[in-house]
């Protein structure tokens, strides 16, 4: 790892990716819960959240993915988090996307305003995504306009959404990433992106993991808990990281971070 060549480029471009970073079977192994929280959210009232045509976005808790506290302790993870976040970063959001064949164009947005994500020119937000699949081109991969978080977006609607006459930057600007099993990337949420058109028979599932610097006020979206034997069992040093509550018994999430426009693909 060379993590600092790592927060350069992810300053730089608003996303950094990190090869290899994973076994493939211990990604089988986030894939089969993943797929278990997927039908069960489906299954329920709350429990996902359209981000558009054939788009899911859902969110779990820590202990539901068996792998948790290797993806909490992977040393890419905690150096980026304590390079970029300060050494008491907060793990705010456990969850998933899961774009199914037939999903859509999204609009160009980021995931929350800029006062959330950034303090100034310092990033206060990360996300880290998993892919879950090997990812093609005809999948629908995720596109990225590099360089895009530090727009400042006074004319972003609800502080997310560019005006559709700015699109033609941003299509100038897209870079598609086709990450392969194994690898992980850590963005800033305030990087415009999209999700593109999945013109396979398979679905795109993506694993993420959110995490803040202490103060960016982000956990307020997110219902995360864990029980007080999980808890107990977790490293110290992972388990420092985790502000959310430690209960007797776990309850489904009912979902909140909506993003308001993803629900309106582009045909």
């Amino acid at each position: 790892m060379d993590l600092a060549t790592d927060v350069d480029t992810l300053y730089r471009d608003g996303i950094v990716g990190h090869r290899g970073a994973f076994d493939p079977a211990y990604v089988r192994e986030l894939r089969e819960d993943v797929d278990a929280a997927f039908a069960a959210a489906l299954d329920r009232p709350g429990g996902a959240v359209g981000r558009g045509p054939n788009r899911y976005y859902s969110e779990l808790h820590p202990e539901q993915l068996r792998g948790f506290a290797e993806l909490a302790g992977h040393p890419w993870v905690t150096g980026m988090c304590a390079a970029v976040l300060g050494p008491d970063y907060e793990i705010v959001e456990v969850g998933f996307d899961v774009p199914l064949p037939g999903a859509q164009n999204q609009p160009w947005h980021r995931d929350f305003p800029s006062a959330q994500g950034r303090d100034g020119r310092r990033l206060i937000s990360l996300a880290f995504n998993v892919t879950l699949v090997d990812t093609t081109p005809e999948m629908g991969p995720f596109e990225i306009a590099p360089g895009t978080q530090w727009d400042d977006g006074p004319e972003f609607e609800h502080g997310m959404f560019p005006p559709r006459s700015s699109y033609g930057r941003y299509e100038e600007l897209a870079t598609p990433k086709l990450p392969q099993v194994g690898d992980i990337s850590a963005r800033s949420a305030l990087t415009v992106h999209r999700g593109t058109a999945n013109r396979s028979d398979l679905a795109r599932p993506v694993l993420v993991l959110g995490v803040d610097a202490p103060g960016a006020g982000n956990s307020g979206h997110h219902d995360l808990a864990v029980t007080r034997d999980f808890a107990a069992a977790l490293p110290p040093a992972v388990r420092a990281h985790l502000h959310c509550p430690v209960v007797d018994e776990l309850r489904p999430i009912t979902q909140k971070h909506t993003i308001e426009g993803l629900v309106m693909g582009e045909p």
